[in-house]
Order: structure tokens, then sequence, then C-alpha cells
């Protein structure tokens, strides 16, 4: 509901303040002095584009702001979903500054214009006689049944049901679809993998086998280097063995004339020592080193396998070739282990079905259990409002599973005596679009919290007896619901609860749209001239007054 409606910097429009009624609000004014004006500032609140040849001031920016009272329409979902704190007083704010720039606010948050749509069609209804073409849509009409029906739960329960469906149907499919692709690869996959295993990765030291192999490859050499280095440490008069003990013999003779001789003797001795410890080890490695020609030609293999698998599979590392080795295993246990996980995967997919069906069963039942009364209250009203010969009927048909179930449901139509009943936007008029629309708003209006409606002179081509009986229709809804109705019928306009009229100040240099909130006798004057025209008569003012007292 909306509680407070400000305009600043608006087309002709100054500063604007609405504090409407909770009912039924009655605008009127002459043409041309802003009520469409006023429409289209509340269009932006819903999400509409903006541009800056609105502004009544192009040096000041404008700003459009809605109070609205969103308790018991369902929003903290959305709220949530967009991370904006929720509070039962909710304000849209839109600002269009001088350079075109436009910002939209929810709550003081920042949002873009999608979301405020998503909002506003919660908030308001804006309805005139071009809007009545939403009637004539398929989805439209689904969801006057579902509001009628007050399908909320038994719809919520279907969607979640046919996600979960879709979910199940999509992983079925995808499974389907890596399965064939890894069969028609599994020849080709399981020759790699042999291949792979063939060479016996694990725990393989590439570097170790090269240094292993580079020694056997070299064994000639290597003992021959050896032995050079043995001749050295111990031939003959001259070998660095004996030439070291000699100069060691020295040194400790001369150790008692003083601790530094006895330092060198010591370090020396140590020397002695480590070259021993070499020459036995030299001695042990020279020993020990024999050509193996059989573990040559077991690594050359082994090595050879190993830079060919590198090249084909463009690795440069043992562990790269065990990560693809991995990955292949997987791919051929996958078509190996194809039919059980296919099999799970459709008993999945087949379970969501049977329970989405189920669902839409349910759904499909409450829709049709209400179809005659819709078109039994609907076809009352019309006569009501002026329309004996006027016909609606609500064919059914079912279809295939969609997010809104699998019916669809079509409004047929027919305005006069034996015609056969078409699609409204084959037969209906302007006019009887909008009755039939006000027909539909009516019968919704117990069934369901439809947001603030704004009717935007939809009694035209109406009036006497039926256009009483449509500010009766009104005035009932409005009971349960937020009216806003431009009128230019006096009938509508002695019907509100609060009256509100638009007109053009012309005393400054600039034409400027105002609005004010009639008294009583302000009313009986305003009512007077939309039956007598600018100077009213005494019979008029009594018709007026005769009007006001009626309701």
């Amino acid at each position: 509901m909306l509680k407070q409606l400000t305009i600043k910097n608006y087309a002709l429009i100054q500063q604007l303040e609405l504090l409407p009624s909770a009912q039924l609000n009655i605008i009127t004014g002459e043409t041309g002095a802003g009520k469409s004006i006023m429409l289209g500032a509340i269009g932006l609140l819903l999400g509409n584009r903006a541009e800056n040849k609105v502004l009544f001031d192009e040096t000041e920016k404008c700003v459009i702001e809605g109070i609205f009272d969103i308790k018991g329409y369902g929003l903290q979902a959305i709220f949530e979903e967009n991370d904006i704190d929720y509070d039962e007083t909710c304000v849209i704010r839109r600002e269009i500054a001088p350079s075109g720039k436009s910002r939209a606010f929810l709550n003081d948050t920042p949002a873009n214009l999608d979301l405020l749509k998503q909002i506003g069609v919660k908030l308001m209804d804006i309805h005139s006689q071009h809007d009545t073409l939403r009637l004539g849509t398929n989805e439209y009409q689904l969801g006057v049944v579902d509001a009628f029906a007050q399908n909320t739960d038994v719809l919520q329960h279907y969607q979640q049901t046919y996600k979960a469906y879709r979910k199940a149907e999509s992983n079925y499919k995808k499974l389907v679809t890596e399965a064939q692709a890894a069969a028609k690869e599994l020849d080709y996959n399981k020759f790699l993998l042999e291949e792979l295993l063939k060479a016996k990765l694990d725990n393989l030291h590439q570097e170790t086998l090269e240094q292993e192999l580079e020694v056997l490859e070299n064994v000639e050499q290597i003992k021959e280097k050896l032995a050079t280095t043995l001749q050295y440490f111990t031939d003959g008069e001259f070998g660095i063995s004996k030439s070291l003990k000699s100069v060691l013999v020295q040194l400790n003779s001369l150790a008692h004339f003083g601790e530094n001789y006895q330092n060198l003797a010591n370090r020396l001795q140590s020397v002695v020592i480590e070259v021993q410890d070499i020459v036995r080890e030299v001695e042990s490695e020279e020993e020990n080193l024999v050509t193996d020609q059989e573990r040559t030609l077991a690594l050359q293999e082994q090595l050879s396998l190993l830079y060919n698998l590198q090249k084909k599979h463009s690795a440069t590392t043992v562990q790269e070739l065990l990560t693809l080795r991995n990955e292949l295993d997987k791919k051929v246990s996958l078509v190996l282990n194809l039919d059980e996980e296919l099999q799970t995967a459709q008993k999945a997919q087949q379970k969501a079905m049977d329970e989405m069906k189920k669902a839409a069963e349910v759904l499909s039942a409450s829709r049709l259990a209400v179809l005659p009364s819709i078109e039994n209250a609907i076809n009352e009203l019309l006569v009501d409002l002026g329309m004996p010969n006027a016909r609606l009927q609500i064919a059914h048909q079912p279809i295939d599973f969609e997010v809104m179930g699998n019916d669809e449901v079509t409004f047929l139509f027919s305005a006069n005596k034996g015609k056969k009943p078409e699609t409204l936007k084959s037969v209906a008029s302007g006019g009887e679009f909008s009755r039939l629309m006000l027909c539909v708003k009516y019968i919704l209006a117990g069934k369901t919290a439809l947001p603030t409606i704004i009717f935007d002179e939809i009694d035209t081509g109406i009036s006497g007896e039926v256009a009483i009986k449509v500010a009766k229709m009104m005035k009932k809804m409005s009971d349960r619901h937020q009216l806003v109705v431009i009128t230019h019928l006096p009938q509508m306009a002695s019907n509100g609860h609060a009256h509100y009229y638009v007109y053009k100040d012309n005393s400054t240099e600039r034409t400027i749209s105002r609005i004010k909130q009639l008294s009583h006798d302000e009313r009986i004057h305003e009512i007077a001239q939309m039956i007598g025209g600018a100077k009213p008569s005494a019979t008029a003012y009594e018709s007026a007054k005769e009007l006001l007292a009626m309701y």
C-alpha cells in the first residue's frame, strides 16, 4: 500500500506530495493538468527508464520517492536474495541528475532497475485502457486462475518438484553424453593406459636411473681413471701417501721445540688418515666396478620407454605421466561402470518425474475446479456493467511440463448475442477489455493481496447506471485494497474516501502542476462542474450533493 508519494522537479511538477487514503482515492482535474505526468513519475518508481528531459528545472536533480507498507506481500525472500535490509515500511527512490544520470534506491540501498521492476510489480498495478492488453496473454490468464484458486502453496510445491526434475534430467543427460564420448575413446584410452602401466612409473626416479646408466656405459674409462688415481697415491718413493708420511716424521721430530710445531704435526696426521681412507674407497670402487651388459641394456630400455612416453604426451617429468595415467584410469573406469551409474541416474530422474507429475495433477485439479466459478462470477458482473449479452468461457488443455505446470488456459469472449466466444485478442474492443479487466480485478480482490491499483480513466465510454455500478464495484474493492482512480465521471468522483484535484498554476512565469485534497464543499463544487461545466447550475449542485450522499 502506498503511504506517501513525493515528486520534486519532474516535468510540470515543481513539488508534489500525496498522502493517499488506504481505500479509494479519486483524482480529477482538467485535461493536461498533470494527471498523466504523475503516472509517469510513479512509473519511474516501478523501474521504467528515465530521461533528463523530464526535469522541471534543468539545473536541479529530480527526486521521486514512494513510501509503501509491504506487510503481507511476501517480499522478504527478494530482499534477502539481493542483500537488502527488509522492513515492513519500504522506501523506493529515483533520482535523475541534470546530466541525465539516473539512480535508484531501495531502503537507501542502491538498486538496479530490474530489481525495482521485480519489487514494483508486487506493489503497484497501473491499469489503463492500453494496459488491458496483458489480459489477452495466456500467462496472465493462468495467473488469474491461480490467484482465484489461491494456489500459492500448491504452485510453489509443483515448481520445487519441477526444478528437482530438471536437475535430475540434466544430470542424467550429462552422464549419458560423457559416457558416450568416453565409450568412443575407450579402446584408445585403454591402449594409452596399458603403455603407462607397463612403464612401472610408481617410485621411479628418472635422475637416479640416468646416473646409473651413465656409469655403466663408461665403466672402462672410470676404472682407468681410478687406477691412475691410486698410482698417484701409492706408486714408489714419490707416491702421495709415502711422501705425506715422511713429512709427518719430520714435523713430529720438531714437536718438542714448540706447541706450534706440534699443532702442525697433528693437522698433518689428520690429512694422512683422510688420505688413507680415500685410498681405501678408491680401491673399493675400482674393484667393485665391473661391466654389467645385462643391467645396461635393461636401463637403456627402461629409459628409452620413458623418453618416448614423455615425448608422446608432451610431458617433462614422471609426475606428469602419473597424473595422465590416473586421468586415463578414471575415464576407463567410467565406461566400465557405465551401466550402474546410468541406471542410478535414470532411477533418480524417473523418481523426480513421478513426484513432479503428482504435484502437477494436484495443481491442475485445483485450477480446473475453479474455472466454472470464474466464468459465472465474471459473466454476472458483465451484465451489471451494461453488457448483458457478453459471455466469457475459459478453455483448458494440457501441455508439456513447464515452470507454471502443464496447463494452458485461454479466455474466450463474446460481447454480442449469438456470437461464438473467441480469444480476447480477436474480439474484444478497448472499452470491453477495460470492463472485463475490472471484473477480473474485482473477483480477485477477495482472494489475494493485490498491489495498489491505479485505474487511469478506465471508465471511458460508460455513463448513467453502468457508471454507478462501476463506482460501487470499486468502492467495494477498496474495502480490501488501496485504489487510485483517475476519472472524468461524476458518479466515480463522488465515490472516493479521498478526492484530489490536479490543476495548473499559472501565477508564476512558468506553468506548474499542483494537487490538493478537496474538502467536502470543494468536492461538491468539483463534481458539479463535472456535471454542468465551468459554471454549474443549481441543479448540478443538487445532483453533486445527491451523488455524494449515495456513497
